[in-house]
């Protein structure tokens, strides 16, 4: 099996990673081109994937096709692409705000329906702990559909969502990461202002996070059970979640996720 990424930035390079780690297929096995030959020699290098000086290349033999490219680059490198897929080949996309409908109708030709997965992976795909949201083309099999969903969990955790949620993963999942990552700076900056050395600061307040939610993964307990679980009466945790309340905090992240939805619908 080859499967063949056009696009070789931060995201194809994280699952790259994932899948020669977890043995999916050889680094041999993998191909890649990409815009710049810099970017391009940098993956070979890193990887030892097969370098492809052509999308067409790649989509000529790629059984699982991934096309990594910003998504208003979609419809030209489609176009580009299309009458070289292989016909049993499975294409994945990762652009937000491109539909399976929207694909299958630039990507009709006269070997017919595609078989199709649109996925949202998000950064900490980088270090392994990616979160996936997936959906997939009626004409997807089953031992397809596994296939897919084997490649994407060597990297984090994939899941199948219906297509209607697909904005709302960019939201809580695509996106969020950096909103996780702001969290993080205010809080280290918070211990900055009362002393901490900043560095010592990004390690207390990341570790937190990160521990977390671990906690609450592992527990399976609800996020509220947990924040009780801190709050002593009269204590120092509350009175933050107070001031918390006070400035909007949890409207703040709704409004923002409910914005960048409505973005993702737009694109």
């Amino acid at each position: 099996m080859k499967i063949g990424f056009i696009g070789l930035g931060n995201m194809a390079t994280a699952m790259i990673g994932g899948i020669i780690k977890e043995g999916i297929v050889k680094p041999g096995d993998i191909l890649g081109s990409s815009k710049t030959e810099e970017t391009l020699q940098k993956a070979v290098d890193a990887f030892g994937i097969c370098g492809m000086e052509r999308n067409a290349f790649v989509a000529g033999e790629a059984d699982i096709l991934i096309l990594a490219v910003k998504p208003q680059m979609y419809e030209g490198v489609i176009r580009e692409i299309q009458q070289d897929i292989k016909p049993s080949g499975l294409i994945v996309s990762i652009a937000p705000g491109r539909t399976i409908a929207w694909l299958q109708s630039v990507l009709e030709d006269e070997k017919g329906e595609r078989k199709l997965t649109r996925c949202m992976p998000n950064t900490p795909a980088m270090v392994g702990e990616g979160c996936t949201g997936v959906c997939f083309s009626e004409s997807m099999t089953e031992d397809e559909k596994d296939l897919i969903l084997k490649v994407l969990n060597s990297f984090g955790k994939a899941m199948e969502v219906p297509e209607s949620l697909m904005d709302v993963v960019v939201g809580v999942s695509g996106s969020s990461p950096a909103y996780v990552f702001l969290f993080i700076e205010a809080m280290a900056d918070a211990a900055v202002a009362d002393g901490m050395p900043r560095k010592l600061a990004y390690e207390f307040a990341a570790q937190a996070v990160y521990g977390s939610a671990k906690m609450m993964l592992e527990t399976g307990l609800h996020p509220g059970q947990l924040k009780d679980m801190v709050c002593s009466p009269g204590g120092t945790t509350i009175e933050a979640i107070r001031v918390l309340e006070e400035k909007g905090l949890r409207s703040s992240i709704i409004e923002a996720q409910r914005a960048c939805v409505k973005k993702s619908k737009k694109m």
